[in-house]
């Protein structure tokens, strides 16, 4: 027993209110309208199908017609047929997403479009054949026999001028022998609404499987998704800040008072007692100290990329790197500081693995925004080869344009030149 409004007529039926509700007029309204969509679905059908039926009439003549004839005809009757078939099944699907609401409420999703790789679009020419053909001699015999039905109870009428009227296998002449059929088909009426609901249920249940819509609900994820990754890139751009502002601000100030202090007591200490050597050493060590926590605090996040930008960044990576680096900067407003961060340790990352692993002797660096987009590309002259598979570096590279997702191409054949492109949305 179903619980609640039924929402399709399959649930209505088990339902005892069934013949007095809306239900049974829904059902008939469904499988008396079915001829008629088939039979306009089958009209822009009739001329790609021409070959076919040539085909047809040329084996039934007198003379058959050829068998490398009726491959042809077949053949381009088949080519028609799937490229005009699409542009039909569609507009009948978009009907069929409205008539099915008759005898199923639940939603179908967005109804299909005309592309000829997209298997909702194939689905929905599944459909049409099945509606022209089956759907169409299935309801068309249930609309004969209701017809019939709705005469044989009317025949007492018809026989009244004593005219024999045939009814199924027998022919009366009287209204009381024609009495028995109208009772027998007026209980068949009343019943008949529970066949008839039970064929638009069948009817419905098929198109919900080959019309429905499921991309909707992971369309819907798929966008949560990408908004989660974009607020969790925000809270880590954030956290980074954080971290470089409290080492700079902080662990910084503090490592530079001490290295005054050990520079004044170094000053104060005559040179040749004991513990001048040891505040010399503590001076050096806290010197170094301060130039590791310097890089330190400029790996996290680079000051000059906070005030300056992109281009004044890239410059500064050319100019720390091991070999020649040529920068061509194109980027004449600030971009979003996520899409920043990311573009930034990309070039600086690349031109590590430049270093490393080209043997290169010069490189370059382009970044130019285009349509919305940030491109980078990292060139070098070294011995190329470069494969992902073979080490983390460029699946890093990789794996942090995919954070904004953006994408990275690479050509890198055998002797080079090697390029990696990096290609980040800024909407």
């Amino acid at each position: 027993m179903i619980r609640g409004k039924p929402r399709t007529a399959r649930e209505a039926l088990t339902t005892s209110r069934f013949l007095f509700g809306a239900w049974p007029w829904r059902a008939y309204a469904h499988v008396l309208s079915t001829p008629v969509v088939a039979a306009a679905a089958s009209v822009p059908l009739a001329v790609p199908a021409a070959p076919w039926l040539l085909a047809v009439s040329g084996l039934r003549r007198p003379t058959p017609m050829p068998w490398t004839s009726v491959l042809v005809l077949v053949l381009v009757g088949g080519l028609l047929l799937a490229a005009v078939l699409p542009w039909v099944a569609v507009p009948v699907a978009r009907l069929e997403h409205l008539r099915t609401r008759l005898v199923d409420g639940r939603p179908l999703g967005d109804p299909p479009r005309v592309r000829y790789t997209d298997p909702a679009t194939w689905r929905a020419v599944a459909y049409t054949v099945l509606l022209v053909t089956v759907g169409a001699l299935m309801s068309a015999a249930t609309c004969g026999l209701l017809l019939l039905l709705v005469l044989m109870v009317g025949s007492p009428f018809l026989v009244d001028g004593g005219e024999p009227v045939t009814i199924a296998i027998d022919t009366v002449t009287t209204p009381g022998a024609a009495a028995p059929y109208a009772v027998a088909a007026g209980v068949a009426l009343l019943l008949s609404p529970y066949p008839v609901a039970l064929l638009a249920a069948a009817h419905g249940a098929v198109a919900r499987a080959l019309l429905r819509d499921d991309s909707g609900p992971l369309r819907a994820e798929l966008v949560e998704v990408a908004r989660s990754r974009a607020r969790l890139v925000d809270l880590f751009e954030t956290e980074r800040r954080r971290v470089e502002r409290d080492l700079h601000d902080g662990a910084q100030q503090r490592l530079v008072g001490l290295t005054l202090r050990l520079g004044l007591a170094k000053v104060d200490l005559p040179p040749d007692s004991p513990a001048y050597a040891e505040v010399v050493a503590a001076h050096d060590e806290a010197k170094e100290l301060m130039t590791e926590l310097r890089e330190l605090v400029r790996g996290i996040h680079p000051r000059v990329l906070t005030d300056r930008g992109l281009p004044a960044a890239l410059g500064e990576l050319a100019d720390r790197a091991p070999i020649p680096v040529t920068v061509r900067a194109d980027v004449p407003e600030r971009l979003p500081a996520a899409v920043e961060a990311i573009g930034y340790f990309v070039v600086a990352e690349a031109l590590t693995n430049v270093a490393k692993h080209s043997g290169a002797d010069t490189a370059t660096v382009h970044a130019f925004a285009r349509g919305g987009t940030l491109v980078l590309e990292v060139g070098d002259n070294g011995l190329g080869g470069a494969d992902p598979a073979r080490g983390t570096g460029l699946t890093g590279l990789a794996d942090r344009a995919a954070v904004v997702g953006g994408r990275m191409l690479l050509s890198s054949p055998s002797g080079g030149p090697t390029v990696v492109r990096v290609e980040l949305p800024c909407r």
